[in-house]
């Protein structure tokens, strides 16, 4: 069945919200439990999605995204501000705090396939597609926003945490990338070759869902 535009934001609001939240609270909770208190203070220790959205990142640009054929969801959430510099071990912590978003998304998908395996006894129940289509797209949400972040490109997570294993003059060189990362990640995308760098692990990643539930 395909969904037109008002149904796929049906669909799709509540999983966004949850995925983006569960993202950057874990981040802030992480580096709280490291040592720094940050983002905590500012309040982004909470299941609250108005404390981690942005309203270009989180809300105009995937409603243009949806709009376009394919129907590729593409943004991006209030960064947790994080002083790396205030971590107990701040080259080490790194990877940790930047490993705890990914690591959220993953246990997101894990609940929302649990829904999904719940829609499927609700047989002759009025809530069984609806549940099934946004256990479908809350899945698929929080497995793209999990392998998208641990791509080894600085800001995103992937390449946080390989900038806390690298030796310190190689990290120094792959932190010079940061301000330029997100055009990176945008070519990528614009020469399809970001849909190819991500599939195989969006594949894996679907397949140990499916084995884990």
């Amino acid at each position: 069945m395909e969904l037109n535009l008002i149904q796929k934001i049906a669909v799709m609001a509540l999983p966004v919200l949850f995925a983006i939240t569960a993202h950057e609270a874990a981040h802030a909770y992480a580096a709280k439990r490291l040592g720094d208190p940050t983002a905590y203070l500012l309040g982004r220790v909470t299941f609250n999605p108005l404390k981690h959205i942005d309203p270009i990142g989180t809300i105009l640009l995937p409603l243009i995204f949806l709009m376009l054929p394919g129907g590729f969801l593409f943004g991006w959430a209030k960064p947790v501000p994080v002083d790396f510099g205030r971590l107990n071990h701040p080259k080490r912590d790194m990877l940790w705090v930047a490993a705890a978003g990914p690591a959220a998304n993953f246990m997101m998908a894990i609940i929302w396939g649990l829904f999904f395996k719940l829609a499927e006894g609700m047989d002759g129940s009025s809530f069984q597609l609806p549940l099934a289509y946004m256990s479908q797209a809350g899945i698929s949400i929080n497995v793209v926003l999990m392998v998208l972040n641990l791509i080894p490109v600085p800001p995103l997570d992937g390449g946080r945490m390989l900038m806390s294993v690298l030796p310190d003059h190689l990290a120094a060189k792959l932190a010079l990338v940061e301000p330029y990362g997100l055009f990176v990640l945008i070519g990528l995308m614009a020469t399809g070759l970001l849909n190819g760098i991500m599939s195989p692990f969006i594949a894996l990643a679907y397949r140990l869902i499916h084995f884990i539930v």
